[in-house]
């Protein structure tokens, strides 16, 4: 395991851990007495999500890639119930949007472009219903808001109110199913 610290203008230490690296974010003018004693009063969570983080490599180092065939049927899939999601969303967040396309990308779930262009990846597919509704969402509030602001997440949250179960849901299991893209 490797150790990183991070010296910023921030108030408060937190800690990351990161497949086999754990992160230790602390203040510019925190000690290394003081960072070395904030890492052994949270030893006990280090070390639980530490082998959290090595029982997750283990399992997304033994999932079989799609093939390439899988992945075109997933694609085939989106293309018939991600326009009828949109289409069904829209009205409710209040926009229009221009073209909708289905990608096979290795780290983004959605994207929507200035012109209101929307990209969606096909591994969607693999995910629960809800989960691709939060994407749907996600990305047409970004025709009202494009960023990531207070208002961006109230405009989502109105149409939406259990985004965020969704959304931790796919930070939770998105891995996982991103590495399954074909290498």
């Amino acid at each position: 395991m490797t150790c990183r610290i991070i010296r910023s203008s921030r108030k408060t230490m937190s800690l990351v851990v990161k497949a086999d690296e754990l992160i230790i974010k602390a203040p510019l003018q925190a000690s290394d007495a003081e960072i070395n004693m904030f890492i052994l009063k949270h030893k006990a969570w280090i070390e639980k999500n530490l082998n959290l983080a090595a029982e997750r490599k283990k399992e997304i180092d033994a999932l079989e890639p799609l093939s390439l065939e899988e992945i075109q049927a997933l694609a085939e899939q989106a293309l018939k119930i991600i326009p009828e999601r949109v289409q069904y969303f829209a009205p409710k967040v209040g926009v229009t949007y221009g073209r909708i396309t289905i990608r096979n990308q290795r780290s983004r779930w959605g994207s929507c472009s200035a012109k209101g262009n929307l990209n969606f990846n096909c591994l969607l597919m693999l995910t629960p219903p809800e989960v691709i509704d939060s994407v749907v969402v996600h990305e047409l509030c970004h025709r009202k808001e494009m960023n990531h602001s207070e208002k961006f997440y109230e405009e989502v949250l109105r149409v939406m109110p259990d985004y965020w179960t969704w959304d931790k849901w796919l930070k939770e299991n998105g891995d996982l199913l991103m590495k399954r893209m074909t290498r």
